[in-house]
């Protein structure tokens, strides 16, 4: 007689492909730990008082971010996205207070950088920097609905076309733009002041670029004229 078949096993468990696919937070933590800590390196008159309230409201939704959804980002939740949004406008309106200030100081003749190009500079650095980490993050949260619907659905309709997407003998059939993707095309669109390999091909995403472009070569232009004038 043949044995009888002993108790079946569990399932197999297979391996969730959107979990794979989704980005790391720490890039992103990275990004935003470093908007925070740059607010808090501008002059106290740039920011809110006391130094402490910007960072830690930063701090905080980054925490509630990478507690909702810990390991790689991958959940689609309306309130992460609420949340996540929250935050990078929180960065971009922390930024632009300081970067209205700015230049209102430089074309008042303010005597907060009379005398000192290396203080101007470093303040109009520090605006820089933080502009294009900001514009990096609404990229990468707005494009094909965020890193986790990126996760889910790879071959969603994209707004920016990166040069991976262009050139798939080099790329996995499925591969998606990451926020080291998104950094580089704020950077390049804030150096360059016009786009470089990435192609916005959706309207909101060209007057998001028009934008960034914009107020950096308003910082950039101002400063670097002011300095230049103090130092002769």
């Amino acid at each position: 007689m043949r044995p009888s078949p002993g108790p079946a096993g569990p399932p197999p468990v297979t391996a969730d492909p959107a979990a794979a696919r989704g980005e790391h937070w720490w890039p992103v933590a990275t990004a935003i730990a470093t908007a925070a800590l740059l607010h808090v390196a501008l002059p106290t008159a740039y920011r809110p008082t006391p130094v402490w309230v910007v960072p830690t409201v930063m701090f905080t939704l980054l925490a509630v971010l990478i507690t909702g959804d810990p390991g790689r980002i991958d959940r689609q939740r309306a309130w992460l996205r609420v949340v996540t949004e929250a935050l990078i406008a929180f960065v971009t309106v922390s930024n632009l207070y300081a970067g209205v200030r700015l230049v209102v100081d430089i074309l008042t003749n303010n005597k907060l950088f009379a005398d000192n190009a290396t203080g101007l500079l470093a303040t109009g650095g520090v605006t820089w920097v933080t502009n294009v980490i900001a514009f990096a993050l609404w990229y990468w949260d707005l494009d094909r609905g965020g890193a986790a619907a990126r996760a889910h659905t790879p071959s969603a309709k994209a707004a920016f076309v990166f040069p991976e997407m262009q050139h798939s003998a080099h790329t996995p059939a499925d591969w998606v733009p990451h926020f080291a993707d998104y950094l580089s095309l704020a950077f390049w669109t804030a150096t360059a002041f016009s786009p470089t390999d990435v192609s916005a091909i959706r309207r909101w995403a060209k007057l998001l670029m028009m934008a960034e472009a914009t107020a950096s070569l308003i910082v950039a232009t101002l400063v670097i004229a002011r300095a230049i004038n103090i130092l002769q």
